[in-house]
């Protein structure tokens, strides 16, 4: 019988869970630190069933090897930041709170002088950290799933898929929250809800093959010995490319040096920032390279010196060659 009214949920969702009492902690950080600026890099558009932020509160949703957290943070007095958060894996949730914050993050020999500009904006910003998740396979599904669309695309598939066939996130949400699927969720998601949620075939098969494999891709990366390791545990994937290696690694490790080569803004932002002019991939890299080992850090400041390219016409389904 079809059930073409049924919402695509493949487990129970409380709509009126009970809330325990929150785990809570004060993280200092020994550097200056913007609590939006390097958290929320991690939200996956502004409707993300992951992430939240209102009234002064960054709230995140995770699925941590000890089962679903919500996280509640709040930037405090002297740059402190207050935690609180709930479920199965909130202790987890608040030992890695640091690496979220960036703590993990060493710009130490970065020298911003090599452009004014750069230099300015890293004067301006002592403040900006990149942070970790160590959440693997969540970076990895999210990077499969941007590629070869737009971002209004991918998004919305990242926020049904989540939602429907993850588990209703733990504690005083400010709206329904949800923590993705377990590795095996993933795996078990049935062609026709990536139909439905708008995903594109290739990029459903990708995340299925790698759920197969998903807790050996998780342990082999978080033990390879640098960022050009982990690379190619990625990039041994059928239907991932340097894109989306270099996307994960920057989400789970928060990789200083990663440059999402083929991304359809990103050359042309960084060749208009720097020069004034649009760059390809290859433009791109060869700016880039006086930052060698810091090149995302140049990035992030890059886009938080606001500097933007005039829109030059109405917006357009991009032809993007991602991981192709």
């Amino acid at each position: 019988m079809r059930s073409t009214g049924m919402r695509a949920r493949s487990v129970p969702h409380d709509s009126r869970p009970v809330h325990a009492r929150p785990r809570e902690t004060e993280y200092r950080p020994r550097h200056p630190l913007d609590l939006a600026r390097v958290v929320l890099p991690q939200r996956h558009g502004a409707g993300d069933p992951t992430m939240a932020a209102a009234n002064g509160v960054i709230w995140r949703a995770s699925r941590t090897p000890d089962g679903p957290a919500t996280l509640a943070l709040r930037a405090g007095a002297g740059g402190h930041v207050r935690a609180a958060a709930w479920g199965p894996g909130a202790e987890w949730a608040l030992d890695q709170l640091p690496a979220l914050c960036g703590a993990d993050d060493d710009p130490t020999g970065f020298d911003a002088g090599a452009h004014p500009l750069v230099a300015e904006a890293h004067r301006r910003h002592p403040d900006l950290r990149i942070g970790r998740t160590d959440l693997v396979f969540d970076a990895l599904v999210s990077a499969i799933i941007e590629q070869k669309v737009t971002g209004m695309q991918a998004f919305g598939a990242w926020r049904r898929i989540v939602a429907w066939y993850g588990e209703r996130a733990p504690g005083p949400t400010p709206k329904p929250m949800f923590a993705p699927p377990t590795i095996e969720g993933w795996r078990r998601v049935p062609s026709w809800a990536w139909h439905r949620a708008g995903l594109e075939p290739p990029q459903s098969r990708t995340i299925v093959e790698a759920a197969r494999r998903g807790d050996a891709i998780v342990r082999a990366a978080a033990s390879a010995p640098d960022a050009d390791g982990r690379e190619r545990i990625f990039t041994s994937l059928r239907g991932v490319g340097v894109w989306t290696s270099a996307e994960t690694r920057i989400r789970a490790f928060g990789d200083p040096d990663a440059v999402s080569v083929g991304d359809y803004h990103l050359a042309h932002h960084v060749g208009f920032v720097l020069t004034g002019s649009r760059v390809d991939d290859d433009g791109m890299l060869e700016l880039l390279a006086p930052w060698a080992g810091q090149r995302q850090r140049v990035i992030r400041l890059l886009y938080a010196s606001g500097i933007q390219e005039p829109r030059r016409g109405p917006r357009m389904h991009p032809e993007d060659h991602r991981d192709r």
